[in-house]
């Protein structure tokens, strides 16, 4: 006969107390991460205004019963839209990665981690409503700011080192325990209360990678993180009521994560939490593409240039050679027929081909307007992909932390071009002098999709401005993107 299990309960595991030491107890004094914060945030909300001007994305956006009016509740920027915390966490979260153009973060998993925002933002907008209603103050938006890079530090750590992929589950596991270890804060859990908010994260049903990936790539992919970001504010405030939780989520025999969704294996660390990956995080700037595809792209768009020069055209190519990285292989290599935006926009050969032939990349080139073009599968049916071991050694090198592509082309007269090598996309760290100026183009750009010149202005000033932002009440940043 086996052993009974024994009933004693038990201390909560290490990595659930570890976050919420994190999330209670670090002071976030990084200069560095501070300003990184501020530009993540204006990107992420230009993302969002972006996406607006998508049916797809906004048919899902609004209250659950039409016509639900909540008292100081949440805005949902860009929109006339007032919502309780748990549904704008969803609206903001949608909305942010519908175009799949915000930042990223590349290890032994992949993510998003300013999905983090859509219940950041949600959040700290209604507390600090309902606190101007009551005659208290607000918070401001360096609340945010530290929330932002707290929730950036759990989801990009936890990320380094374990792969949910290689088990079939989706990042945005990681986007929900970080949301709700830092919206946990912002409601005023004790420690207690936070390590089983965080534990509740951990038990709950967790998404599967199907809807990115052949043969079902899908929409999902664009709400997913929202749906999780704002599974982490309901979560928080369940824990809040007093609602228990469970300690040994992860390491309970048979039961527990680490048995039932890991394989067996625990967690494991490359580094404590502190303020890297804020420091670290990759930005989209150029191109709404899935992020191991942002280096090809710009090969693509050199290529396009040098054909173009050379007066030569794409119908005169006979072969296309990628050698890139091994993630990038099992992510986004991909032959056949592509049925949708959110499949083309997860295949390295369309994000090739549209900026060949067209010398651009943009969100509506996954439209079926532009997908129709003969050429763009004609150019896919030419091109190989090809693992370079030392691009994926250098992708995972935290000294280096590449995301290197190469594009050689070949013609059918058989002259070449010369390959050529992007290493480090515009968004990254190592290219931050040239990239955010080019990011705060990206925010003009997207607010003036959305607001008139005195409102542009409005955002930019205070937005552009470090201190300015920082001492703002959240309710009345917010209130600029009110529509």
């Amino acid at each position: 006969m086996s052993a009974p299990i024994s009933n004693v309960r038990p201390a909560p595991d290490q990595v659930l107390v570890d976050i919420v030491d994190y999330v209670l107890n670090y002071a976030i004094d990084s200069t560095l991460a501070l300003e990184t914060a501020r530009n993540c945030l204006i990107d992420t909300l230009g993302c969002g205004l972006e996406a607006l001007t998508y049916p797809a994305c906004t048919k899902l956006m609004g209250p659950i019963v039409p016509g639900t009016i909540v008292p100081n509740g949440a805005r949902v920027p860009g929109t006339p839209l007032q919502l309780d915390p748990v549904k704008a966490a969803f609206d903001i979260g949608t909305m942010i990665r519908w175009l799949d153009f915000n930042d990223t973060w590349l290890a032994a998993e992949w993510g998003h981690p300013s999905d983090n925002l859509g219940g950041i933002l949600a959040t700290a907008d209604w507390l600090s409503r309902n606190a101007v209603a009551n005659g208290k103050p607000p918070l401001t938006m360096k609340d945010v700011l530290i929330a932002m890079i707290k929730a950036h530090e759990i989801q990009g750590c936890i990320a380094l080192e374990n792969a949910f992929n290689k088990v079939g589950l989706d990042h945005v596991v990681l986007v929900k325990l970080a949301s709700t270890a830092v919206v946990g804060q912002l409601i005023g859990l004790t420690r207690d209360e936070l390590i089983n908010a965080v534990s509740l994260v951990l038990v709950d049903g967790q998404a599967l990678r199907t809807y990115r990936h052949a043969p079902n790539t899908g929409s999902r992919k664009s709400w997913a993180a929202g749906d999780a970001t704002s599974r982490a504010v309901r979560l928080a405030l369940i824990a809040k009521t007093g609602e228990m939780g469970y300690p040994s989520v992860l390491t309970a025999k048979t039961w527990g994560f680490y048995d039932v969704l890991f394989n067996g294996h625990a967690f494991t660390f490359q580094r404590p939490y502190g303020t890297y990956v804020m420091e670290n995080v990759l930005f989209k700037i150029s191109f709404p593409a899935e992020f191991h595809a942002q280096t090809a792209v710009e090969a693509a768009m050199r290529l396009h240039a040098q054909l173009a020069a050379k007066g030569r055209r794409v119908d005169e190519i006979a072969k296309i050679t990628i050698r890139t990285h091994e993630a990038a292989l099992r992510i986004i290599d991909k032959t056949g027929p592509l049925d949708n935006p959110a499949d083309r926009d997860h295949c390295i050969q369309y994000m090739i081909a549209v900026p060949l032939i067209h010398g651009r990349l943009t969100a509506a080139d996954y439209e079926d307007a532009v997908a129709q073009d003969p050429r763009i599968d004609g150019l896919r049916g030419k091109m190989q992909c090809v693992e370079d071991p030392q691009f994926t050694k250098d992708y995972h090198d935290p000294d280096k932390r590449s995301i290197a592509n190469a594009l050689s082309v070949e013609l059918i007269d058989g002259s070449t071009f010369e390959e050529v090598v992007v290493e480090y996309p515009i968004g990254h760290k190592r290219r931050r002098a040239d990239g955010i100026p080019l990011l705060v183009e990206k925010f003009k750009t997207n607010l003036a999709r959305r607001f008139p010149v005195k409102q542009q202005k409005a955002i930019l000033d205070v937005s552009l401005d470090q201190a300015a932002l920082e001492a703002m009440p959240v309710n009345e940043y917010v209130d600029l993107y009110v529509i």
